[in-house]
């Protein structure tokens, strides 16, 4: 295989030079070259393992034949974020690491591209990055954390933030026992939220070898699959497969249809869309919502079902759930093995995958069936919804898997909020009621960087007389783990003048997922008709927007020309 950056080589001499001064041998720079790049730090669990399954994938690189070479560019964790200003950078960092990526493989001429991350902006970064850069590329998934005591999640966090913001509602023990388990091992979140989403949408896009996604983060399992990622990125370069022969639209069809089945997180709406973009592809809210009318629910993984990442790996994870919905799929799309996805379902079918880790869901004493559903016991059809109104004219996205059948249809007084802290603390401090309907706004790309709203979506299901009974609409996003009646993304958004901007403490609010619709339909308590509504939000959209706070730097330049949330919330 000849080495793509040899005639550079030539051009100036420095080139060996300086590759040799970092120690590598004079054959080494005759091989093929391969980058790899992770997001390896000391961030989070997430990404401190990362160096390990660069390595074995650096072995897999030699094995072959080419000589790999390690960059690194972290990231950051929206759990660190949490309730305070260093959650709203969170979503542009997905922008920040796509472009150093496209630096570090910009610079050379490599002959391929290796990517491992774990975590919620870091993977769809990575695959941006790839999009742009067209290489023979394959993605390494970080892998899924182990469980916390009683099968519990980091996300106690959320009982044990409310109980110790509420006086003599928490003891210091339990906060201590929290800290010491909460997070017991390296790897992902062990719960379907946007890591563990778009560690599920690579390899449902046919960018990570299958079943590597969620595999534990302490197993060996990990080890083996970075290993071969390392190989099988030397035959991608042989073949001369690159990322567009991977990612085309039958790839992302495929991929939402996957992401419908398990109850993914409604953050891949913004992800998914903006990785897209990078090859000219447009996915549309639309075809969201049409698969999501068709797909059974398949997966029972918390916070839409009862159990963790691991148990969903060891019940066949994402090809288990690939074989089950075949009829839905284009098995005909080519992945990272160099083979079509029906190619891969049939080899892993022969090499006994499907069965071989069922024995460690029955160390848990679960079967197969209570973790991934046969498709005539999903009860479901998909997990998320686009709706529409005259609150959000573009859409908005709902999460309904995740939310109780008693507030699917729900009407209800607007308690509105410029920014989440005010909301959050008025859910502290019992200002909120049942049957209200939280509002809260200047929260999007342009507004705020859109930050999530977990802390506030917690505290409501962790709070006895609002869980089920509340709702919260937002021109901002959840965490893939939030629970309950959330409605985000509202667009245009409120910085962008949209009507979210307009509404009012005491409005009526309506929405009815069925239906898909989010609609203003009262004032001040007393219903309006479609057309009165209509008037009241044009009136009050002459008064203007709340002025925004100037910010600098990488932060400004991303609010100032992010894009709608429905479009990827990605840069123009």
């Amino acid at each position: 295989m000849k080495q793509k950056s040899a005639p550079e080589r030539k051009l100036w001499a420095q080139f060996n030079a300086l590759e040799m001064g970092s120690g590598w041998d004079e054959t080494d720079v005759e091989k093929p070259q391969i980058l790899i790049e992770d997001v390896y730090g000391d961030s989070h669990p997430g990404s401190v393992h990362l160096h390990e399954l660069a390595r074995q994938a650096g072995m897999g690189v030699l094995e072959c034949g080419g000589f790999p070479a390690h960059y690194h560019t972290t990231d950051v964790c929206d759990g660190c974020a949490q309730g305070h200003d260093g959650m709203n950078v969170v979503l542009a960092s997905r922008e920040a690491i796509a472009d150093m990526v496209e630096v570090h493989a910009s610079a050379i001429p490599w002959d391929g591209l290796v990517l491992s991350s774990s975590c919620d902006k870091s993977i769809p970064a990575h695959l941006k990055a790839a999009a742009r850069m067209n290489l023979p590329t394959i993605f390494i998934p970080g892998g899924s954390m182990r469980p916390g005591p009683n099968m519990t999640t980091s996300l106690v966090s959320g009982d044990i933030s409310l109980r110790e913001k509420r006086k003599d509602a928490v003891t210091k023990q339990e906060i201590r026992d929290y800290y010491l388990t909460g997070c017991p091992s390296v790897g992902a979140c062990t719960f379907l939220g946007t890591a563990s989403t778009m560690q599920c949408m690579a390899e449902a896009l046919g960018m990570a070898l299958p079943g590597s996604a969620l595999a534990p983060a302490t197993m060996t399992d990990i080890l083996r699959y970075a290993r071969q990622a390392g190989r099988a990125v030397m035959n991608l370069a042989e073949k001369g497969i690159t990322v567009s022969d991977i990612l085309t639209h039958a790839a992302f069809r495929n991929a939402i249809v996957v992401h419908s089945a398990i109850g993914g997180s409604t953050n891949a709406t913004l992800h998914l869309p903006s990785i897209a973009r990078e090859l000219g592809i447009e996915l549309k809210p639309e075809e969201f919502d049409e698969i999501n009318h068709i797909v059974p629910h398949v997966a029972n993984v918390f916070p839409s079902g009862k159990h963790l990442t691991e148990s969903f790996w060891f019940a066949g994870g994402i090809p288990y759930v690939q074989y089950l919905l075949k009829d839905y799929l284009d098995l005909n799309v080519m992945t990272v093995t160099g083979h079509t996805l029906g190619e891969n379902l049939k080899m892993l079918e022969e090499d006994n995958f499907f069965e071989r880790n069922l024995g460690y869901l029955a160390n848990y004493k679960i079967e197969r069936d209570e973790v991934i559903f046969p498709l005539d016991k999903a009860e479901e059809k998909g997990s998320i919804a686009i709706l529409k109104g005259n609150i959000a004219p573009e859409g908005s996205v709902v999460k309904y898997s995740a939310v109780k059948e008693s507030q699917r249809v729900f009407r209800g007084p607007a308690r509105v909020f410029n920014e989440e802290e005010d909301a959050y603390q008025a859910v502290v401090d019992k200002k909120i009621h049942p049957g209200d309907i939280i509002v809260i706004r200047y929260e999007g790309p342009r507004g705020c960087g859109m930050p999530e709203m977990l802390m506030t979506t917690e505290a409501i299901v962790c709070d006895e007389a609002l869980n089920g009974t509340v709702a919260l609409i937002t021109d901002g996003r959840f965490s893939g783990a939030t629970r309950g009646a959330a409605i985000g993304h509202v667009s245009p958004e409120a910085a962008a003048g949209g009507p979210i901007a307009f509404v009012e403490e005491g409005d009526l609010i309506e929405y009815n997922i069925p239906e898909r619709t989010l609609n203003l339909v009262g004032v001040q308590g007393a219903p309006v008709s479609e057309e009165e509504a209509r008037k009241i939000l044009e009136e009050r959209s002459t008064r203007g927007i709340l002025p925004r706070p100037k910010r600098k730097g990488f932060f400004r330049r991303y609010t100032e020309h992010a894009r709608s949330a429905m479009q990827g919330a990605g840069l123009d």
